[in-house]
Order: structure tokens, then sequence, then C-alpha cells
């Protein structure tokens, strides 16, 4: 084998530019396939961070076509039974304008109990039980120009702010970044404009939706349920079509490079055809002839697949450093190692592919032929 390898370099380096094309198509294949390959599994990761814990979420709201305005506390305490130790947090919600001062800007106003379940705090500390002050999103803390302890006027009522929100960049049902959190009874409504499940799983909060369902709407459509999971279930299946798609434009283009490598070696076999007979005539076995060509086709796959995949590499690391919202998870992760690998193997396999006529053809040529030409 090392004999063969050896004789394989010398004969591909006999013609330079023709072996460096041919190699060219090999990289150009791999590196599409490894490269659309990562990106759409950098696109499907950074965009399931964006969701977040959205998969594992119901939002139950009023059924409006039907003339419901909020979800009463009765309801609520069904949905309590059927989430179980899933976590269950009644929301009020309003508009308001918020003024500090000659400051002022408009706010989306929720009323939550237990703020912790469903906030972070940036600044200050988010109450136990929401009692008394209020809560600012980062917007409007930045608008208003307000910190924790100074006071702000939401309809007309003078609140202490307790803590500010932290940022929140993942998609959620209540949004924080512009709302302001107030005490539940500061609310006129005695009921929840929507309910939030928090469920320890898609499939959890899948039950839990299809129960709510069929006991809460056991005899009337009182309430509309939006199961967040199957949402993000079509997501992520559009993401996997998307791949298969992306990978079958890559891997168009090695099989055009596999056409081109055929050619080189077509071209190389007819050539050496003297060379081929006096190897055949001194009793170079036709074993020996094949393994001859098929290396020089390894080799040329094995060059541009590795050069290939080393730039997809490159491409990936490049858009980490450039491109802010891609996390590292969604660059060096088990699936882009796999297309990298997928795309190596591909390469040789179709350079390999692609050498077996020609070496088949070396193979049975007759030496006296070979010779006498």
């Amino acid at each position: 084998m090392r004999a063969a390898v050896s004789l394989a370099r010398r004969n591909l380096a006999r013609n330079r530019l023709r072996t460096a094309l041919a190699a060219l198509g090999i990289v150009i294949g791999v590196f599409a396939v490894a490269t659309l390959g990562v990106l759409g599994t950098v696109v499907q990761y950074t965009a399931e961070d964006a969701l977040g814990g959205l998969g594992s979420q119901v939002v139950v709201s009023p059924n409006a076509d039907r003339g419901e305005e909020v979800v009463d506390r009765r309801e609520v305490t069904r949905i309590r039974r059927i989430a179980g130790d899933a976590t269950v947090v009644p929301v009020r919600s309003n508009g308001g304008v918020v003024r500090r001062g000659d400051a002022r800007t408009f706010a989306t106003l929720y009323g939550v109990e237990q703020p912790r379940l469903l906030f972070e705090a940036r600044d200050g500390r988010l109450p136990e039980r929401h009692r008394r002050g209020a809560v600012l999103g980062a917007e409007i803390a930045a608008d208003l120009g307000v910190s924790v302890g100074r006071t702000v006027t939401v309809g007309g009522e003078e609140y202490r702010v307790v803590a500010v929100l932290a940022e929140q960049d993942s998609i959620s049902p209540v949004r924080p970044d512009s709302a302001v959190l107030l005490p539940p009874d500061q609310f006129a409504s005695d009921g929840a404009s929507q309910v939030i499940v928090r469920a320890d799983s898609g499939a959890e909060a899948s039950r839990i939706a299809t129960a709510v369902r069929e006991r809460v709407n056991a005899r009337v459509d009182r309430v509309e349920v939006l199961d967040l999971g199957s949402v993000v279930a079509e997501i992520d299946s559009f993401f996997s079509l998307l791949n298969t798609f992306l990978l079958a434009i890559g891997g168009v283009s090695l099989l055009v490079a596999g056409v081109a490598i055929l050619n080189v070696m077509l071209m190389s076999v007819s050539e050496r055809r003297e060379e081929i007979g006096v190897l055949r005539a001194v009793g170079v076995r036709r074993r020996d002839v094949l393994e001859l060509v098929l290396v020089e086709a390894a080799l040329l796959g094995a060059v541009g697949a590795v050069v290939g995949a080393l730039a997809a590499g490159v491409v990936a690391l490049a858009l980490l450093l450039a491109v802010p919202e891609v996390t590292v998870e969604a660059v060096v992760n088990a699936r882009n190692a796999g297309f990298l690998g997928l795309a190596l193997s591909f390469g040789v396999v179709v350079s390999l592919l692609s050498g077996a006529y020609p070496a088949w053809r070396a193979a049975s040529a007759d030496p006296v032929e070979a010779l006498r030409n």
C-alpha cells in the first residue's frame, strides 16, 4: 500500500494543474455540504434559544368569540387541578401611561401575584407576593430614567419602584421589557386576562392543554387554549426540512466534482496506457493496477475533503465572532461535527466511486495491445 501511495502521488504530480482543478471540485463540494449543514444548524439553534422554554408552556385565554372577557377564579382553580405539579400563573393585564415628572411613556400593565415565577430582577428584589409597589421593565425604566427606590405614577396612583426587570431576549407570552407589574388588586377585573402554565416538558404541556380543553370547555367553549409546544414542534419540523434541502444542494456540488474526477482519472489512464502495459508485462497483477488508480482517486478526494472541511470550520468560527446572536453551543455541537464528518466521508466516497471505472478499465487493459499502441 505504501508503494501504491508513492506511485499515486507521483502520477498526480505529473499534471499539477489538472490535479489541482479536480481537487478544487471536491473542496467546493465538501465546503458546500459542510457549510450549508452548519448554517442550517446554527439558524435552528439560534431560533430555539430565542424560543427559550416556550415549548413547555400553555396559554389559556378567555374565548373572545363568545364574549368572554376573563378567565374566572373557578376556571383558574380547575386549571390548577389539571396542571398538577406544573406552575400556573394567572395574569391580569391592561394598558396605561406611566409618568415620572415630565417624562411619560405607554406601558403594558400586568398584575401577577407571584412575579418570581415568570420574571427575573436586574435591580432590586422581586417580592414573594406582590402586595405593594411597582416593578418596571428595563425599557420603561430607561425611558423614564427611574431606578429602584424612586416613584412613578400609573393611572393617577403613585407607586414606589421595588425592582427593575432583567431584559429578556427569548420569546414569551408576557413581554417584560415594556411592562409594569402592579399588585393584582389594583386591577378592576377579578378574573385573569390569561393563565400561563409552565410544565416540565413539551409532552406534559400537551397533556395539560388537552385536559383543559376537555374539562374546562366540557359544555361551553369558555376558554381558548394555546399549546405552544405544538408551535415549537412545527418550527423544528420546518428547520429539519430546510437542513435536508440545504444538504441536497451541497450534494449536487459533490456529484459535479465526482464527474470532474472521473474525467481526470480517465484522461490519466488513457495517457499512461503504455506505462500500465509495461507494468502488466513485467508481472504486476490486475489487482495492483486497480489499487493504484483507486489510491490516486482517494488521495484527490481526501485532500479536497480535508481542505473543504477546514474551510467550512473557518466560516463557522467567523460566524460565531461576527454575529452576536450566535452562541458557542450553536456552532460547537455534535450535529455540526456530524455534518463535517459526513462531508468528509461523502467527498472521499464520491472520489472512489468516480475512480472505480477508470481503475477497472486500466486493470482490464490487454498489456500486449497497450505496448503495441
